[in-house]
């Protein structure tokens, strides 16, 4: 039986929630909702205008309504008044399958169909600047290997105290803040889950970092290369499947202690990670971050090449440890829906074919790539990535082609927009369209 937020409002002081769903291009939009007024909107949803937000609708659409999902209800840690909820968009009495949560529960449906479930964690990296966005915050955080700068960190201790604060209360279970690889950087850790709660968080963390951010008279920013010589903002992915209590990736007579289905699992996110490109690197600003010059601290952290490997984090697959696998293609402009929805589709093309991924390269894939000709390089812009997603054939059938052609559309039209006012090139500057349209991604 569904959770009663009606009730839970009143035993939990709540006055409104945010009724909340991201759009396809991970734009958090919500509705600020009296609490005596959602017993209705639990049962019939909150309504929106799907042209309103980066969805492919028209103005002449019908009404699109948020569904709340009660088990994703969080009480706003720095304002207890206020409860956000994520909700799955329906409009005519069906689910919007264009929509990002949607298309990440029919990947879940469809592993479920083996009694599988996805577990995943992410690492979320992001800059604190000035309110422009022109400078990294701290003036002070000058070291040209800045990574797990203490003193940095801890100039950094309240803003920082306050976010971890926030989810030890909201039970995520973090285990560890850090400062990042680039000046002003951080990321903050906390325990994995199954998929969909990881992607409700991931949007939940986002918010909850821009706006405890601003409360310090800061900007926080998952852009994924705001600064030239700087390491960009990755949003690495861990991930395990799982049969009940039991991790079927796990295999601990492997070498690298995974099993056959999860070497399967593997081979297919890495026979379409250049089309899925399109959803785990979304941005025009994402290139800068792919396959880059080395940055001031010598080394970008990025993939370069579609490989895998031990525990090296040259490669764009990391195994770390037994039973699970790093993907570290994704950068932070990614949506926390479809960063999930795509690894799981790739996945489970993966385990229907069992694809064999090849074996792991053991080298620093940074400096010895030459060695590798016939290695499939990742896109080297937007446009390729789309381009490439376009032509893949089974991940158009796992999504539906109008949910891929959707997704075609709205990124082509911001691809135009921007060439009509800019020329991309990895050498160049970052301009001035890139920071407007992606610092508050």
């Amino acid at each position: 039986m569904a959770k009663n937020l009606f009730n839970i409002a009143k035993s939990k002081k709540i006055k409104y929630f945010l009724i909340s769903f991201v759009d396809l291009f991970g734009v958090l939009r919500s509705k600020l909702v009296p609490a005596h007024a959602i017993k209705e909107m639990q049962h019939s949803g909150a309504g929106f205008a799907g042209f309103a937000a980066w969805l492919d609708m028209s103005p002449a659409d019908s009404d699109m309504f948020a569904i709340p999902d009660p088990n994703s209800l969080i009480q706003l840690p720095w304002n207890k008044e206020v409860g956000w909820l994520a909700s799955d968009l329906w409009m005519n009495g069906k689910p919007v399958e264009a929509s990002p949560r949607v298309m990440l529960k029919k990947q879940i449906s469809e592993l479920s169909k083996q009694n599988y479930t996805m577990k995943s964690g992410v690492e979320c990296e992001y800059f604190l600047t000035s309110q422009t966005g022109e400078s990294i915050a701290d003036l002070r955080d000058t070291q040209s290997k800045p990574c797990y700068d203490q003193s940095a960190l801890m100039r950094r201790y309240d803003l920082i105290k306050e976010i971890c604060d926030s989810m030890i209360e909201m039970g995520w279970g973090p285990y560890q803040n850090d400062h990042e690889d680039a000046n002003g950087q951080f990321e903050m850790n906390w325990d994995y889950s199954d998929c969909l709660t990881t992607a409700d968080r991931h949007a939940f963390f986002k918010f909850m970092v821009k706006t405890i951010s601003e409360k310090h008279g800061l900007r926080a920013t998952f852009m994924p290369k705001p600064f030239e010589n700087l390491t960009g903002n990755g949003c690495h992915a861990h991930i395990s499947v799982w049969k009940g209590k039991k991790n079927i990736f796990l295999d601990n007579n492997d070498k690298l202690g995974l099993s056959k289905a999860a070497y399967n699992f593997l081979g297919g996110v890495m026979k379409n990670a250049d089309s899925l490109s399109a959803f785990f690197n979304p941005t025009i600003n994402s290139y800068r971050r792919i396959n880059a010059p080395p940055t001031k601290s010598g080394a970008t952290w990025s993939p370069s090449s579609i490989s895998y490997t031990g525990n090296n984090r040259t490669h764009m697959i990391r195994i770390p440890d037994p039973g699970r696998f790093e993907l570290r293609l994704m950068d932070g402009s990614a949506n926390p829906y479809l960063l999930q929805a795509g690894v799981l589709a790739a996945g489970i093309i993966g385990l229907k074919n069992k694809i064999n991924p090849g074996r792991p390269l053991y080298c620093n894939m940074y400096t010895d790539y030459k060695k590798y000709p016939n290695l499939s390089k990742l896109p080297d812009n937007l446009d390729q990535s789309l381009e490439r997603l376009k032509n893949n054939k089974k991940i158009n059938n796992s999504f539906g082609k109008k949910v891929i052609n959707s997704y075609l559309k709205l990124r082509n039209s911001e691809i135009k927009e921007f060439k009509q006012k800019e020329n991309f090139n990895k050498k160049d500057p970052i301009t001035k369209w890139e920071k407007a349209n992606t610092l508050d991604c």
